[in-house]
């Protein structure tokens, strides 16, 4: 049996997850340990227990900050309203949101200012959503799945205009779309796709792949909404199993079972390393060979968040 690994490319860590990760450790780095971390920095459980080994607390909200420390708010975004809890306890602040994400708020505040109704496509609960649909309480529907779009009632006479979450699967928004565009042929799109660049490209990239592996496994955390849609779009085209896995030694062996083709990719809030370990679990059970099958070549690079980049200047650091 020839046993091979098929490496999807591109994979990990996403433009705006580098920024996030670099954002809390150069604040470590400038201002000493504590720095304090609204939520999980990224979805991911290696990066936020690498974070704490370093002196980052996660906390889930501002509150739980001492009053005049320094907060840093996740790449997935945060509400004015968190904004404004944070300056009446007059905590120093480093928005690390992902610009991809706040492109999203700034189209919620632009309609919403329009007296548009928004649907925003969208996991109920995550913490995108809930910081995309805080810029405009009220002008916000979340549509979560074909369901929502089914049986979704907005105001009469409302201008429609749909949005979404920016790490869903491409194939589920577009149906999602769909039945809404059926049954409101009037909504108007986004002025541009929201879905960001790197959870398409990797989509992308696993779908060229699935068809011909016979398992596929995608290194990332069970609450991380663009490696679920990993694992689940390689079923959909191709793979005859698929598993999310944090860790090398989370992989059973007996996945392995008949297995000649393995197709490996990791979310966007995955450190390469964790791909590293998996390839060398792997390749003691003698899946050496590995081909790296390249959708598309990415080369974003995001910015440090204006607050910090103004510090580092400030004290000779670029």
């Amino acid at each position: 049996m020839a046993k091979r690994v098929l490496l999807a490319a591109p994979r990990g860590y996403c433009a705006g997850v580098d920024r996030a990760v670099i954002t809390v450790e150069k604040a470590l780095e400038l201002y000493g340990a504590p720095i304090y971390v609204r939520k999980q920095i990224v979805h991911n459980v290696h990066v936020v227990a690498s974070l704490e080994a370093k002196g980052a607390i996660f906390v889930g909200e501002t509150d739980e900050v001492p009053e005049g420390k320094t907060v840093v708010f996740s790449a997935h975004g945060v509400a004015p309203s968190v904004h404004e809890e944070a300056a009446t306890r007059k905590l120093k602040t480093i928005d690390a949101t992902c610009p991809l994400v706040t492109k999203v708020h700034h189209e919620v505040r632009r309609f919403a200012q329009e007296d548009a109704e928004i649907l925003l496509i969208g996991h109920e609960g995550h913490e995108e959503v809930e910081g995309t649909a805080g810029e405009a309480v009220g002008q916000v529907r979340v549509i979560d799945g074909l369901d929502g779009a089914r049986s979704v009632v907005p105001t009469p006479g409302k201008k429609l205009v749909w949005l979404s979450q920016t790490t869903l699967s491409v194939d589920e928004t577009l149906s999602v779309v769909a039945i809404l565009k059926e049954r409101f042929p009037d909504i108007q799109d986004p002025p541009s796709d929201d879905i960001c660049y790197a959870t398409q490209n990797r989509q992308e990239a696993i779908k060229a792949i699935s068809a011909t592996a016979d398992l596929v496994i995608v290194v990332g955390s069970q609450n991380s909404s663009n490696s679920v849609r990993l694992a689940e779009v390689a079923l959909e085209y191709g793979a005859k199993a698929s598993h999310l896995v944090d860790y090398a030694e989370e992989i059973q062996e007996h996945w392995l079972t008949d297995v000649e083709t393995i197709g490996l990719t990791s979310g966007a809030s995955v450190p390469e390393i964790l791909v590293d370990d998996v390839l060398a679990w792997l390749a003691e059970r003698g899946y050496g060979d590995v081909e790296t099958v390249t959708a598309m070549q990415e080369s974003l690079l995001f910015s440090l968040p204006a607050e910090l980049r103004k510090d580092l200047k400030a004290a000779g650091q670029n």
